[in-house]
């Protein structure tokens, strides 16, 4: 009986990777886990999955070296196992936003559609920031900020954002970002800002993506 080959035999197990990403599911959360670690009832909470297909994508991705786990009390805590992952999602959006017309047709429609200035490139707003010339916001949910967030940013989660624009400096360009790419948080928040007469920008992609490429987080 002809022996498998050692090239084969990884080749399966670099798949058993890729068939833990294959599911929309299971990319939703482990972009709620590169925002920092969380229990299960987090990750429910942050999806708005069940706590049983949530517990199920959760083994999946486990067991395909994505994510992993451990005991605090009685909860189990989940948080990506290697952020290596974040390079290989982004190399599957770039391949689909530039070969595949659906994606290219929903990121126009739903997302550049939205905002028609060029947001702003991460070495980009590191220079801003530390040239004082822009006030970093952080748009997520508080939690989300506190478990890591772009270093000197200030954290206005969207939703009290109307009562707090008075904060806000007028005499500087005012950047917001949040979870990836394709977060709404961020788009939200430039609109409102613009309505009342503020240099708005947001970050081109999240905290994930600035933190992945090793700029300065907190």
């Amino acid at each position: 009986m002809k022996s498998v080959s050692p090239k084969k035999l990884l080749f399966e197990h670099f798949a058993s990777v890729a068939k833990a990403l294959a599911s929309a599911n299971r990319l939703e959360l482990l972009e709620a886990l590169a925002q920092g670690e969380r229990s299960v009832e987090g990750l429910v909470q942050a999806t708005g999955m069940s706590f049983a297909n949530t517990s199920h994508h959760l083994h999946v991705l486990r067991e395909g070296g994505l994510v992993k786990s451990r005991k605090e009390g009685t909860q189990v805590i989940y948080s990506m196992a290697d952020e290596q992952a974040l390079s290989v999602i982004a190399g599957i959006r770039h391949i689909a936003e530039s070969h595949l017309a659906e994606v290219e047709r929903i990121v126009r429609e739903s997302f550049e559609s939205r905002d028609s200035l060029t947001p702003v490139h991460r070495d980009e707003l590191l220079k801003l920031a530390r040239a004082g010339e822009a006030m970093v916001i952080d748009v997520r949910p508080t939690s989300e900020y506190e478990a890591g967030h772009i270093e000197g940013a200030v954290n206005i989660p969207l939703d009290s954002l109307p009562e707090r624009l008075d904060q806000l400096p007028r005499d500087q360009e005012i950047v917001a970002y949040c979870r990836g790419p394709y977060c709404m948080l961020a788009f939200e928040a430039v609109e409102q800002l613009r309505k009342h007469g503020y240099q708005a920008r947001r970050l081109e992609d999240g905290f994930p993506e600035w933190k992945a490429d090793q700029f300065p987080v907190k």
